[in-house]
């Protein structure tokens, strides 16, 4: 039998249930919407907002989040964040750049475990020895660092406006730190001769050329995205890169019949809930970081008000500047 207090929040979310049910099943809903409820109440209660990033499971991305997106767009739209306390269901850099651009509200993040491969590939030493070894060399650091890594940088980019940022400088040669295959990558694109770290995405290190031979053999006819954190050679052949907003929009413009997202698994289901217009073969690499952020994790944020992002003020005036920087170019 179901509980009175269980039939009453799947009576008040059943219009959100036809949104999801898609890809999540009418148990696991059941498992689901209480808290989906409770999150609901206490967004009210302190004037809260959720930013969720686009690997966001589904239940948090649709179900709860305010404002959704890649890097670029969540750095973008936290500038315009008006309540009081803000949620970020992302890893701790996202938490720490939303705390940057909103030095004066309360930022919290469910799980301060949720890192980054990439983030942790680079300390601010590390920096200081890539400009003794290249002085006068500019960097541009991706935003997928830590606070620390942002102040002793020059400015700040995403996988999405990359080419533009390296290009906005206008100087032979760039510093792209840490992400070796983003740098890579956005060299091919532009006469600027970038120096790369070998820092990489535990996730998008994993594709290879023979991943996207097997699903051309599996699945005749299917189109193949891949994210600029693949290896070149992963990119090379697939038939469109860019951007999770990038492929979101591509995805929306193109309608293809059958598409294979070379990314975190759960921006599948993300986007097949927005496209149903295409089936969408989906890749089982899965981020560790971003699925320690759950909705009983989130409700228990909201209720606890832990844990709360803060970042010293001597990092935060530098870190800030260098993403106000990117945010301005872009």
């Amino acid at each position: 039998m179901v509980s009175s207090t269980l039939d009453d929040a799947l009576r008040r979310n059943a219009a959100l249930y036809e949104h999801l049910k898609p890809v999540i099943s009418e148990n696991e809903w059941a498992t689901m919407v209480e808290d989906i409820d409770a999150i609901v109440r206490l967004k009210k209660e302190r004037n809260a907002v959720i930013l969720a990033h686009n690997y966001m499971r589904p239940e948090i991305f649709h179900g709860v989040a305010d404002v959704r997106g890649d890097s670029l767009a969540l750095a973008r739209k936290a500038t315009a964040i008006q309540a009081d306390v803000v949620v970020m269901a992302g890893v701790h850099f996202m938490a720490e750049t939303v705390k940057l651009l909103n030095p004066s509200r309360t930022v919290l993040i469910p799980d301060p475990l949720a890192g980054c491969s990439l983030a942790d590939s680079i300390t601010p030493e590390d920096v200081h020895a890539l400009r003794a070894q290249y002085p006068g060399v500019p960097v541009v650091t991706y935003v997928n660092t830590s606070a620390a890594v942002k102040a002793v940088s020059d400015l700040c980019c995403t996988s999405g406006n990359a080419k533009k940022i390296v290009e906005s400088l206008n100087v032979p040669r760039v510093i792209m730190i840490p992400d070796e295959y983003l740098a890579q990558n956005t060299a091919r694109q532009t006469k600027v001769e970038i120096v790369t770290w070998k820092g990489h995405c535990e996730v998008h290190e994993r594709f290879t050329p023979d991943d996207i031979r097997l699903f051309r053999e599996q699945t005749p006819g299917v189109t193949i995205l891949a994210h600029p954190e693949c290896p070149p050679s992963v990119v090379e052949g697939a038939d469109y890169t860019g951007s999770t907003a990038d492929m979101m929009r591509w995805i929306n413009e193109k309608k293809p019949e059958k598409a294979v997202l070379l990314t975190e698994g759960s921006m599948s289901d993300n986007v097949s809930i927005q496209a149903p217009q295409t089936t969408f073969i989906r890749p089982c690499e899965l981020c560790p970081h971003m699925k320690r952020i759950t909705l009983a994790g989130i409700r228990k944020s909201l209720e606890t008000m832990e844990t709360k992002v803060d970042v010293p003020e001597a990092l935060a005036e530098p870190a800030r500047r260098a993403v106000e920087r990117m945010i301005a170019v872009s």
